[in-house]
């Protein structure tokens, strides 16, 4: 169960697209440069667009739907001294109080639905792109932690796999990654806002963190066809 999203956020479509065997020189860890950020309202939910360019000597970029197994799992199940499950009644002092991103009802685990409140955490490498937003207040950036109450959820997602084979070719391209809420002009209104994003390729390694450029909502908001 990847990790939800609560108050109308959730994701768009990644779109990516490659060139593959350019020049040799291309890192082994991805590297990426930010290319573009857009807001486009529409009569539903908003959509805020960010674009990056990525350049990766193996290719090994992207998750595919059955990519769950680990290390792409989406959380780890919290156990007692004796290997046993720890539900919410039988918590420890340590545990936190409920909330959807610590604790799932009735989760499915090793095939079986269990009928609890399960303690789990979640595993950062089921995402493979990764998005922090900032609010500028007084002349300094503090970070918009999305996970804090009261929405509980993340930007943080998934693009699908940049090529079908494992061969390890260099490519290097453009992902175009939307995100679709109904909130983002309550929450931000005329803020100046700055997000950063990463990639990661299949073995793990973590790109370079790039920034967008100090944009407020009107200064980025796509033109009315």
């Amino acid at each position: 169960m990847r990790l939800k999203s609560y108050l109308g956020i959730f994701f768009l479509l990644i779109l990516a697209t490659a060139c593959i065997n350019p020049p040799d020189n291309f890192p082994s860890v991805p590297k990426i440069v930010f290319e573009s950020i857009e807001y486009a309202p529409t009569s539903g939910a908003d959509s805020l667009i960010i674009g990056i360019d990525f350049q990766d000597a193996e290719g090994d970029l992207g998750l595919s739907a059955t990519d769950d197994d680990p290390p792409f799992h989406d959380v780890d199940f919290q156990r007692n001294s004796t290997g046993e499950l720890i539900t919410y009644s039988t918590r420890p002092s340590e545990a936190p109080t409920y909330n959807p991103i610590d604790w799932l009802v009735n989760p499915i685990v090793n095939n079986i639905v269990v009928k609890d409140t399960i303690w789990v955490k979640q595993n950062p490498n089921q995402f493979n792109i990764f998005v922090r937003f900032f609010i500028k207040r007084n002349g300094q950036f503090k970070e918009f932690k999305w996970q804090d109450p009261p929405f509980y959820t993340t930007f943080n997602g998934r693009f699908p796999r940049i090529l079908t084979s494992e061969d390890g070719q260099a490519v290097e391209g453009n992902i175009s990654y939307g995100m679709l809420s109904s909130g983002w002009e309550s929450i931000f209104r005329t803020d100046t806002i700055r997000i950063d994003v990463s990639i990661q390729d299949r073995a793990l390694n973590r790109s370079n963190e790039v920034s967008s450029p100090e944009v407020t909502l009107k200064q980025i908001t796509r033109p009315a066809n």
